[in-house]
Order: C-alpha cells, then structure tokens, then sequence
C-alpha cells in the first residue's frame, strides 16, 4: 500500500511574528489542505506545527506516511536522534518543548518517514504549502500560539 503523504511548510512575517502553517494531505485520489495562522510566533514552531497538524488529520493509527518538509529543523531532529536525546532530559533548554512533546504523541501512533526537499525550488506541492502558510499569516482569524507567548 503507498504511504499517505503530507506536505508542509510554515511562514512567519518576523521571527518572531505573526506566523502561519500549510499542510496537504494526499492518498489515492483524496487531497485535503489545513491551514492556521497565529498572532505572535516562530518559523520553526509553524515547520513544527504544520507536521503536527497534518499527522493529527489522520483518523486511523499505524498508518505508513511520508513527511514531505523543507524544514531541516524538524526532519534533521527526528532522523539524527536529537528528539530522544531532548525528550530524554526532559526539553530542558530547548525551544519548542510544548510541540515536540505533542509531536511524539502523534508520530508514535504511525509509522513515519520524513523526505526533505529544497523549499521554493518549483516543488508544486511545497510551493502550494507556501501559499497557504502566508496567506494563513497573513488572515484576519488569527490565533494565540500560547506555548510560545506564555499566555495561558
């Protein structure tokens, strides 16, 4: 069976800044965008959240997916082990703590591979994923992103 693929990007206007993330999910014939904005934010928490996003759209569990990122950040944590190190001591002094916590949650439910490709090199589906990143950055709706801001 081929593997449910997911696209991301993330975007953010500032680092930080208002941020946004694009997510297409693809199997077969089934194609479905997510896209989400925040107020105050980093690139790498969008690259991050736009994964989160994508694996939390799955219904079933231990399902075989391809992660197709231009985020270095989030493909070089996961398949260089830094992650379990991290996870290991707890996050302690490493950023974004709330969403790799949240990210192992869901990638331990499925069987994932990550693919890392050039951001803004004529990939259609990365570029779409652009698109939808800004535009979510740049929308009216846009939320707290409370792990970052502190606001809870």
């Amino acid at each position: 069976m081929s593997p449910i693929k997911i696209y991301t990007d993330g975007a953010c206007s500032g680092n930080p800044g208002p941020g946004g993330y694009g997510v297409i999910l693809t199997h077969k014939n089934y194609r479905k965008e997510l896209s989400q904005g925040f107020l105050k934010t980093t690139n790498n928490r969008m690259e991050l959240l736009a994964v989160i996003a994508g694996l939390e759209a799955l219904k079933k569990n231990y399902l075989d997916v391809l992660i197709v990122t231009d985020s270095q950040y989030v493909v070089d944590a996961v398949t260089k082990g830094w992650l379990f190190k991290w996870e290991i001591k707890n996050f302690k002094d490493k950023k974004n703590g709330d969403l790799w916590k949240r990210f192992l949650e869901i990638f331990r439910k499925q069987n994932v591979k990550f693919q890392w490709i050039r951001g803004h090199a004529g990939h259609i589906e990365n570029e779409r994923c652009d698109q939808l990143a800004v535009k979510a950055c740049r929308g009216k709706n846009l939320l707290d992103d409370y792990g970052f801001t502190g606001f809870f």
